[in-house]
């Protein structure tokens, strides 16, 4: 079976935003592209939420819902109580007409599941106990199994609402009824996948808007709501709401409320470490618990907005009418092993000499790749779940070297202009072309200050490329001086190839040439003197001589060209 929550990778950009977020950092990035590490992820939904490029995918299973209905009676879904926050327009009424529409042949409210869990942890809590976490997050109940194994004897061991609420739905109408869930949550999804015997299926808010709008049925709303007094389990969704359903009469134990995958982590760092005791710990993994879970119409209400429809829907009195109890609903929570085991101290040191982070004080720690230590990030690539090269800092500094080591080679002169017409870069030969200036007084100031700036304007607004031998008279040099426009980020890049030497050369050439044609034209002039003087006795050689003397002439012409 897919897993509940996978990434489409064929847009990924190396936007790192997923692996910063996810609390756990189980995300992994082989080719430059991120995926989910399955083992290690706890469906917390941080990463679908923030994905600039919407690349995580959740599970449809608005099929396997439908053939569900198809092929089966009764088909019963169990409807988290955070649905008057997503649908405040509605009550329970609405909701039942409304899913009715699509097949379903009743619709009941997790919250008496809810009824059912919360009198088993009033119970708990007069056994003696010591630390007690409710197990009502499947998320927080993930994170406990693959990544705080040593905190699972605290972990309440009794069912969640929506498993509790499918037993008594089965002890009620059957075992062959099927329950579906429809929520706010994408770990529903995998708590329903292990427990598919109580639970058949779990949809989102999301795949039941989908569902109805491909159906064409409007969600039936309400001017007025339909209220009733035992329905104190409402509450459950929103942040303290378990404790508020609860008696809570032992006084030995203090009450708490940690929501928040980061601030679990926290809370179950100190009971693994033996600083707390005796307290029961309303334990969610959103903040403000269910009501701002991942598929709350994306988070767009605050969670003050989200809360207050749930406290004025919620009775002062429970639920009635359920059959289950403690003892239908007893759940052993077993760990779960991750992807990988963390590397050895010596490993981790290894891989930072490699980062070229062996020395403390190069480590900045300053979680762009994600992780919030070098040191986890080099574990996370012992791993093979991150690249050396995710190190920003790395990244440029390595650039860095890389551009100084081009320019400082170049065997021309290189020098880099803003749009301002300011040296941003200049290398030494271009500083020797413009008379041994300094690089450090250079940059910063106009081209002005040392050259023409036309041509510099010329390029700007024509050609991407433009290039001309030139003189220049203040520096005695002649050069070849190459202007590119690079158009992305708008910087001149002007390259110089001092030519003087040649054109020296070639000066000298050209006088030497010149001197010789002007020796060859006084040679045929005295030799024609000489020639008129024996013409008598040389007759026709004379003529044979000038052709000669002229050939030759012509001969040194053609060697100049």
């Amino acid at each position: 079976m897919q897993y509940c929550l996978t990434s489409d990778t064929k847009d990924c950009r190396n936007c790192y935003k997923c692996i910063r977020h996810c609390p756990i950092k189980a995300i992994s990035f082989r080719e430059n592209k991120a995926e989910i590490i399955k083992e290690d992820c706890i469906l917390c939904g941080e990463c679908y939420n923030v994905c600039p490029q919407d690349l995580k995918v959740i599970r449809n299973d608005t099929e396997k819902v439908r053939r569900l209905i198809r092929y089966n009676d009764k088909v019963i879904v169990s409807l988290a109580p955070s649905f008057i926050s997503r649908y405040p327009d509605t009550d329970i009424r609405c909701m039942q007409n409304t899913l009715k529409k699509l097949g379903f042949f009743d619709v009941e409210e997790t919250a008496v599941g809810a009824t059912i869990v919360k009198k088993a942890y009033d119970e708990m809590l007069e056994e003696g106990r010591d630390v007690i976490i409710s197990s009502c997050c499947h998320s927080i109940n993930l994170l406990i199994q693959r990544h705080y194994p040593e905190c699972l004897p605290y972990l309440a061991d009794i069912l969640s609402p929506m498993l509790a609420h499918g037993k008594d739905i089965k002890l009620r109408y059957g075992e062959e009824t099927k329950v579906v869930f429809i929520g706010p949550c994408i770990a529903k999804k995998d708590e329903s996948d292990k427990n598919h015997q109580i639970v058949e299926a779990a949809l989102t808010f999301r795949e039941l808007d989908k569902w109805l709008a491909a159906e064409g049925i409007a969600m039936e709303t309400t001017g007025e709501k339909e209220l009733t007094e035992k329905s104190r389990a409402r509450l459950f969704p929103t942040n303290g709401g378990i404790l508020k359903t609860m008696e809570c009469k032992n006084s030995d134990f203090d009450y708490l409320v940690c929501d928040g995958v980061r601030n679990a982590m926290k809370t179950l760092k100190d009971i693994r470490e033996g600083k707390l005791h005796h307290c029961f710990i309303e334990m969610s993994s959103c903040q403000g618990s269910c009501v701002n879970g991942p598929l709350m119409a994306e988070r767009q209400l605050s969670i003050m907005s989200a809360t207050i429809p749930v406290n004025r829907f919620a009775g002062p009195e429970d639920f009635e009418g359920f059959r289950a109890g403690r003892t239908d609903i007893g759940q052993i929570y077993a760990p779960e092993s991750g992807a990988c085991p963390e590397p050895s101290a010596e490993a981790i040191q290894d891989m930072l000499k490699q980062m070229g982070k062996e020395d403390p004080a190069s480590r900045l720690n300053c979680g762009c790749c994600g992780y919030g230590s070098c040191e986890k990030k080099a574990a996370a690539i012992i791993k093979g779940n991150a690249r050396i090269e995710m190190c920003l800092p790395h990244l440029m500094e390595q650039s860095e070297s890389l551009s100084n080591k081009i320019v400082e080679n170049f065997p021309g002169g290189l020098m880099i202009l803003d749009t301002d017409l300011n040296i941003r870069l200049i290398n030494k030969p271009m500083c020797r072309i413009l008379g041994s200036v300094s690089a450090a007084d250079a940059v910063g100031t106009q081209v002005t200050a040392y050259l023409d700036p036309f041509d510099y304007l010329d390029a700007l607004q024509g050609d991407k490329i433009y290039m001309k031998k030139e003189y220049l008279g203040e520096y005695g040099r002649y050069v070849e001086n190459t202007i590119i426009l690079e158009e992305k980020s708008n910087l001149l890049v002007c390259v110089m190839q001092d030519v003087t030497q040649e054109e020296e050369e070639a000066k000298r050439r050209q006088e030497l040439i010149e001197k010789t044609l002007k020796i060859t034209d006084s040679v045929i002039e005295h030799n024609m003197k000489t020639v008129h003087e024996i013409a008598s006795l040389l007759g026709e050689t004379a003529a044979e001589t000038k052709t000669a003397l002229l050939s030759l002439k012509d001969a040194v012409d053609q060697d100049e060209v």
